[in-house]
């Protein structure tokens, strides 16, 4: 079987001095790393759904997304990660600096987690169009599977989703209902916005082609409990893009907008002949980073979707943060769900009319 190394990654080269908050977050991961293991913990690889593009006239590629962390063993359970709910992801302990070997489609890459235990890896594959696999493990794990999304060269529309209040209630920015939301609530009580799966529907009929990928300031460790929470609630399925909590190489936390924003740009290099409806909500700052895109990529915009709050969750959101548009080349609209929406991008033909 071929097998690649990925030499920069394992060489282990001098990175920038690290915050001093970072530093004592390493050393309490250590702490508890080696606890964990002397109470009997073992090694798992939690994936994340992976997207990537085909190998026509330009080399195949698929971006790897997955999480090494300590778990309760089972040997009943070969899918250890997926019992890992609720307020206990928070406090699993990540497995940081440790090799992970991605095998797609035959070929072996060994890749080097980071210090949150977070695998984000482009690697080269001549993987097909549509839904694939790839397989994850470490020297002391079973392989798990990822799903990957491989999108066609022929593909001209992606879908961009933020996921607080646009598909899902949260009432993310207020902190104390996010703590709340995220530590206490039953995954099984969390609501999916009026009308949303419905429109996601029928965006995925009518461009059966387009990648859905869900963009979220979220930490990693809800990663699978989002993933139940689409799949329940009938979403399309898609790679979900969050990141990860606590302090960073220069600073105390890290910042959502980056992360929005890199994304965002990512996607326009990876995918430069795609045009990407970008949905939000009106209670954040989705409006000013969808503007922001729109103005530098205007013909990477199909349209701009946003959700509008209502009185009482734009109380719970801190408000509106309503943000004029800079590019009048973008369609922009706005509706309160999923069914003024739609109404909105049969209009602009993104979606069909419905007969009446």
């Amino acid at each position: 079987m071929p097998r690649a190394r990925t030499s920069k990654a394992m060489r282990g080269q001098q990175g920038p001095i690290m915050h001093w908050a970072a530093r004592m977050e390493d050393r309490f991961h250590r702490f508890r790393l080696r606890r964990g293991r002397r109470r009997g913990l073992v090694t798992t690889v939690i994936p994340y759904t992976a997207y990537g593009r085909t190998a026509n006239d330009r080399p195949g590629w698929v971006r790897v997304l997955c999480r090494v962390v300590l778990t309760r063993p089972d040997a009943a359970d070969t899918e250890r990660y997926r019992k890992v709910r609720g307020w206990r992801a928070f406090f699993s302990i990540p497995v940081g600096d440790t090799p992970v070997i991605v095998d797609i489609d035959g070929v072996e890459v060994e890749l080097l987690a980071d210090r949150g235990g977070v695998i984000d890896a482009r690697l080269e594959s001549t993987l097909a169009a549509g839904w694939q696999q790839l397989t994850i493990r470490t020297s002391d794990t079973e392989p798990v599977v990822a799903p990957v999304y491989v999108v066609d060269d022929q593909a001209r529309l992606g879908i961009l989703s933020d996921v607080d209040d646009t598909v899902m209630v949260t009432a993310l920015p207020r902190p104390l209902l996010a703590a709340w939301n995220a530590f206490v609530v039953h995954e099984h009580a969390r609501r999916a916005v009026t009308g949303m799966p419905v429109l996601y529907d029928r965006l995925a009929q009518a461009h059966p082609e387009a990648p859905f990928i869900y963009l979220s300031t979220g930490a990693w460790n809800v990663a699978p409990a989002l993933g139940r929470f689409l799949d329940r609630n009938m979403y399309p399925p898609g790679p979900l893009l969050l990141t990860d909590w606590g302090p960073t190489h220069d600073r105390w936390f890290r910042s959502g907008r980056a992360h929005k924003q890199k994304n965002l740009e990512r996607l326009a290099e990876e995918f430069p002949d795609l045009k990407w409806l970008l949905i939000g909500d009106d209670g954040q700052h989705d409006e000013s980073l969808y503007s922001d895109f729109a103005e530098q990529h205007p013909d990477a915009v199909a349209a701009i979707a946003i959700r509008r709050l209502s009185p009482s969750e734009a109380v719970l959101a801190g408000g509106r943060h309503k943000s004029e548009p800079r590019d009048d080349r973008a369609p922009w609209i706005w509706a309160p769900d999923g069914a003024g929406l739609a109404d909105h991008l049969e209009e602009l033909g993104i979606l069909p009319a419905t007969p009446n």
